[in-house]
C-alpha cells in the first residue's frame, strides 16, 4: 500500500469522481472538492515530489482565475482556448516566481515565495480596470463546451459543470502520474532527498525545480479558473497569500509524496470546512486544533493513517496464527 501502483490510484481517484455525485445533492460543493484537488495536486508536486514549500501557489491559483474571467468577459476565445491559455498564464508566473526561488534554500526559500505572494496581491489590487480591485472580477460567464461554433455540452447546471470538470480532473491527474513515475518524477525525488548528491551525479537540479515549478503552475491556475466559471466572479482573495495557506494545509492534511492523498485532503478540508460551518462561526479554531493533532500523530497525513491501519490489519491475522496454534497443541 506504500508504494501504490499508478493503475490502483487512478482507480481510486475514478472512485472518488464517481461516488461524489452519488453521496452529496450540492454539485457545486462537490465540483469544489475538484477543484481544490487540482489546486491541491499542483502544489503536492512541488513539496511532496520536490521538496519545495512554496507560500506562491496563491499567485498561481490566482493568475488562473484572473486570465480566464478577463478572456471571456473582454475577449471572443472560446472556452477550452481560454482554460489553456489560463494554464499558460499560471505556468509563466511559476516560471518568473521559480526563478528567483529556487536560487535560496530553506527558511530563504520559503520567505521570497511568501513575498511574491503579496507582491502579485497588492499588484492585484492596484489595477481595477483589469481585476476589479477590491471588488474582483464580476460577471465570468460558463460558456458551453463547444468546438467550432458546435455545442457538445452544455454547462448551464452546477451537475453539468462536475461532467466537465470531472473529466479535465481525470485527465490531469493521469498526466500527473506519468510525469511522477518517470525519469523526470524520479529525479525529482532524487533531488528531494538528497539535492547535493544529485547534483554531483550531473543533474541540472535548478532546472528540474523550474520545470517542476511551471508544471504545478499550470495546474494550479487551471483551478482557479474552473473555480471562476464555477462562482461567476475572480475575487481578490484568490490570489492573497491566505489561499497558499490553505492549499498548504490541505496538501499537508492529505499527505506529501503521494497523488491520491491530494484528493484526500482537499476533499477533507472542503467537505469537514462545509459542515463545521453549518456548527459554528468561529470553524477556523477547530481547523487549528485538527492540524496540531495532524502534526503530532499523523505526520503523513490522512494517507499514512490509512497506510498504518491497512498494514495493521494485514499483520493482524499472522499475529493470532501462532496463539490459536499454541492452544490447539495444549
Amino acid at each position: 500500500m506504500t508504494g501504490l501502483k499508478s493503475h490502483a490510484q487512478l482507480l481510486l481517484a475514478l472512485a472518488v469522481v464517481l461516488l461524489l455525485p452519488l453521496c452529496m445533492q450540492s454539485g457545486s460543493l462537490a465540483t469544489e472538492v475538484l477543484i481544490y484537488s487540482l489546486a491541491v495536486l499542483g502544489c503536492n508536486l512541488l513539496l511532496g515530489f520536490t521538496g519545495l514549500l512554496s507560500f506562491g501557489q496563491g499567485i498561481f491559483f490566482g493568475l488562473g482565475s484572473y486570465a480566464v474571467g478577463i478572456l471571456l468577459t473582454r475577449t471572443g476565445l472560446p472556452m477550452p482556448l481560454a482554460l489553456l491559455a489560463a494554464m499558460v498564464v499560471g505556468a509563466l508566473g511559476a516560471t518568473l516566481v521559480g526563478w528567483f526561488a529556487i536560487r535560496q534554500r530553506g527558511t530563504y526559500f520559503v520567505m521570497l515565495t511568501l513575498a511574491f505572494a503579496q507582491m502579485f496581491y497588492f499588484l492585484a489590487y492596484s489595477l481595477p480596470e483589469l481585476t476589479g480591485g477590491d471588488n474582483g472580477l464580476l460577471d465570468v460567464p460558463r460558456p458551453p463546451l463547444s468546438v467550432a461554433g458546435m455545442e457538445l455540452m452544455s454547462l448551464a447546471t452546477p451537475w453539468q459543470f462536475y461532467a466537465f470538470v470531472a473529466v479535465c480532473f481525470m485527465a490531469v491527474f493521469w498526466l500527473l502520474l506519468r510525469v511522477t513515475n518517470s525519469v523526470f518524477g524520479r529525479t525529482l525525488l532524487a533531488i528531494r532527498d538528497n539535492e547535493a548528491r544529485a547534483m554531483a551525479v550531473g543533474y541540472n537540479v535548478r532546472l528540474f525545480k523550474l520545470s517542476a515549478f511551471a508544471i504545478s503552475g499550470a495546474v494550479t491556475a487551471l483551478a482557479g479558473a474552473f473555480l471562476a466559471m464555477m462562482t461567476g466572479i475572480a475575487p481578490l482573495s484568490s490570489i492573497e497569500y491566505h489561499s497558499s495557506e490553505m492549499i498548504l494545509v490541505m496538501t499537508v492534511i492529505g499527505g506529501t509524496g503521494n497523488l491520491f492523498a491530494s484528493v484526500l485532503g482537499a476533499a477533507f478540508y472542503v467537505l469537514f470546512a462545509d459542515w463545521l460551518s453549518t456548527l459554528w462561526p468561529r470553524w477556523l479554531m477547530l481547523l487549528g486544533f485538527l492540524l496540531i493533532a495532524v502534526s503530532l500523530f499523523m505526520q503523513k497525513g490522512l494517507w499514512g493513517l490509512g497506510v498504518r491501519i491497512w498494514l495493521a490489519l494485514r499483520r493482524r491475522p499472522a499475529g493470532s496464527e501462532p496463539a490459536a496454534t499454541k492452544e490447539g497443541s495444549a
